[in-house]
């Protein structure tokens, strides 16, 4: 077990590295356009916002009509593009050497909101499509999504450092993004045998299980560090 966690944090950090190659260019151009970490996280923030808009909107517009399946890749691509905000805002302020204290509070302020907003919009769209024991796991991975940045928070305010678990931000992010696509492709081609919701459902059952039993390492961790 340790090998594979090993595995895992070398494998997310290498592929964390090639997206900073990717991104600096960017990053070292917003700073030359005066742009501020602050102002970087509230774009970040505004586009999560809008991605939560289009899902719950095509939700919503299921209950009079046809779903409109492209709404939700519209919807899991604008999560990916703007979480890239979330990478972004931190090396605009290193590189530009405007880190602050205000900056990383905000900051994880937004990511909450942003969690908020997203896996909400997904547990509505469950509920309004008659997916209650689906949206019940939505709610059950937002729940554990709190709670696995609470626990770190809470536990370096008392001086101990824990980033333990495979569930993540950039995980939880990915995941959510990634079904809603795959779930608006299969609407959209309309070939499949199943309900493509069954992605999003699932998913949400893997976030569910994954963010709580992080959570609950965590307490653990914290528990035996602190004695």
């Amino acid at each position: 077990m340790k090998k594979i966690k090993e595995t895992a944090k070398s494998l997310r950090d290498s592929l964390q590295r090639g997206i900073y190659v990717v991104i600096n260019p960017f990053v070292h151009l917003l700073i030359r356009m005066g742009v501020t970490p602050n102002a970087v996280t509230a774009i970040g923030f505004l586009g999560n916002v809008a991605a939560s808009i289009i899902v719950g909107y095509a939700a919503y517009q299921s209950l009079h009509t046809e779903m409109d399946w492209s709404l939700l890749i519209w919807g899991g691509a604008l999560i990916l593009g703007f979480s890239l905000f979330d990478m972004l805002d931190g090396q605009v302020a290193r590189l530009g050497n405007r880190t602050s204290r205000f900056g990383a509070f905000f900051d994880s302020v937004l990511d909450r909101y942003c969690e908020f907003f997203t896996v909400g919009s997904v547990t509505y769209l469950l509920l309004c499509r008659g997916w209650e024991i689906a949206a019940l796991l939505a709610f059950l991975a937002l729940m554990g999504s709190l709670l696995v940045s609470y626990t770190r928070a809470r536990g370096e305010g008392l001086g101990v450092v824990c980033k333990i678990g495979f569930m993540q931000r950039p995980e939880r992010v990915v995941l959510t993004a990634l079904s809603l696509l795959a779930t608006g492709i299969c609407g959209v081609v309309g070939k499949s045998c199943f309900d493509p919701l069954v992605i999003v459902a699932v998913t949400m059952g893997v976030m569910a299980f994954f963010t709580n039993m992080t959570a609950i390492a965590r307490i653990n961790y914290l528990r035996k560090a602190l004695k």
